[in-house]
């Protein structure tokens, strides 16, 4: 049967998303290569919150479509994001694409391959469901500790920098006892550990389920040692699910908040949905609830008309929330986002590259700080692999912060105590007990 190469950018959606392609592609018999020299088919996943990433993409479908000139019948397809969100350029000939895909269409991936394989002709489909959630379709997950599970798909938040909701599509949850049901699946593959996933996964809704009901109930899966969820928007915290992060002990005590920014004013152009100080109460109530939390932020910078009063309002958020870790970016306008067609692009590169520079400084010492205050504390740390150094394991806790340490007896997948003993201002380093 025909080999299938599948590369897979941007978050852990995407990841998932190639997972639900493998299984239904292997249903009709298609076999996978982890080399595009050996297959007749090749998807590129993709995302498009960046422009790095469409770069990427064109760059690689550049250097992909050459294997045409050893492989005539060769199909190359663009999946998700960018497939939705480009389209009409995707399609062009000279592009050298001959299946466009969006998100809610991997189920017609075997019947659009027939068709160009038949015909010659190129195919897409790119119509966003109101219903689709694959949930009759289990992901074929790679070997592991860690499993993904999206619980829902689409956003309906329409904050005006981001492009999810137009190729993605409106919020949709999974029948609970579907996702239970992949939860004891993985966990009899030996998995240990559980992500659940969603553009807006605390947003999760359906019949009289809650999100904090679900993530009880994944909990409660034997062999599922531990919870994690991503990514979450700050106006989704009610108490309820607060309470169930602090009282299950196998739902990890580590919280993503995306700030974004701490000018309020940015914000509302954001529609971010709440103000500096609304944010800066929420962050505060969640480590009055739970004093142990590991708590980590988004954050962009430039955002259109940011000033630098607007610029300090962030540092100003930063520095008294002192988050863990950040994911800090440039801002980067995308098309069909709502900030596209109401604000310019006006805060020029070397305002948003200064501005980046002394973000990430704060940052780091602020996670350097925070990392310090474990010197001498024990975690129970789930063996992730190698570290750089010889000998050298690394895992994470329950925090999701890595920890390196002697590993010498202790294997992948192992659950081990270690006392740290230093710190680097992204890792804990220390020594099995």
């Amino acid at each position: 049967m025909k080999k299938v190469y599948i590369e897979t950018y941007g978050c852990q959606m995407n990841v998932y998303d190639t997972e639900i392609v493998k299984s239904i592609l292997g249903r009709k018999g298609y076999n996978f290569t982890e080399t595009p020299e050996e297959a007749q088919v090749i998807f590129l996943n993709t995302c498009s919150v960046r422009e790095n990433a469409h770069k990427k993409v064109h760059q690689r479908i550049s250097v992909l479509k050459q294997l045409r000139r050893q492989n005539k019948e060769l199909v190359m397809g663009v999946l998700g994001c960018m497939a939705q969100n480009l389209r009409k350029e995707l399609l062009e000939d000279k592009v050298g694409v001959d299946i466009v895909a969006g998100p809610d269409a991997y189920k017609k991936l075997p019947e659009m391959l027939d068709k160009v394989e038949q015909t010659g002709e190129k195919d897409f489909y790119l119509t966003l469901s109101e219903f689709e959630t694959y949930s009759d379709v289990f992901p074929t997950h790679e070997e592991g500790i860690n499993a993904w599970i999206a619980v829902m798909r689409g956003c309906d938040n329409f904050c005006t920098f981001c492009v999810v909701p137009y190729t993605r599509g409106r919020e949709r949850s999974r029948e609970p006892d579907n996702i239970v049901e992949e939860a004891r699946q993985l966990a009899g593959k030996g998995f240990k550990q559980i992500t659940l996933l969603g553009q807006n996964v605390n947003s999760y809704k359906y019949e009289h389920y809650d999100f904090a009901d679900l993530i009880d109930r994944v909990a409660g899966v034997e062999g599922i040692e531990r919870v994690r969820f991503t990514s979450p928007h700050p106006k989704d915290f009610p108490e309820k699910l607060l309470r169930v992060i602090a009282e299950n002990p196998n739902v990890c005590k580590q919280i993503h908040l995306p700030l974004q920014a701490g000018s309020s004013r940015i914000l509302e152009m954001m529609n971010r949905t709440y103000s500096q100080r609304e944010f800066l109460d929420m962050a505060a109530h969640i480590r009055e609830v739970i004093p142990d939390i590991v708590l980590t932020t988004d954050v962009i910078v430039g955002f259109p008309t940011e000033t630098e009063e607007d610029f300090r309002d962030t540092l100003k958020v930063m520095d008294e929330v002192r988050f863990d870790s950040a994911f800090m970016f440039k801002y980067s306008e995308r098309k069909q986002t709502i900030a596209s067609r109401k604000f310019p692009d006006d805060v020029s590169e070397e305002e948003k590259t200064d501005r980046m520079i002394r973000l990430v400084e704060m940052q780091q010492k602020h996670s350097l700080e925070r990392n310090r205050a474990h010197i001498g504390q024990t975690f129970r740390v789930l063996v992730e692999g190698n570290g750089k150094r010889a000998g050298q394991l690394i895992g994470r806790n329950d925090g999701n912060k890595m920890v390196a340490f002697p590993g010498a007896g202790y294997k992948k997948g192992d659950f081990v105590n270690v006392r740290i003993d230093e710190v680097t201002s992204t890792t804990l380093i220390g020594q099995a007990l």
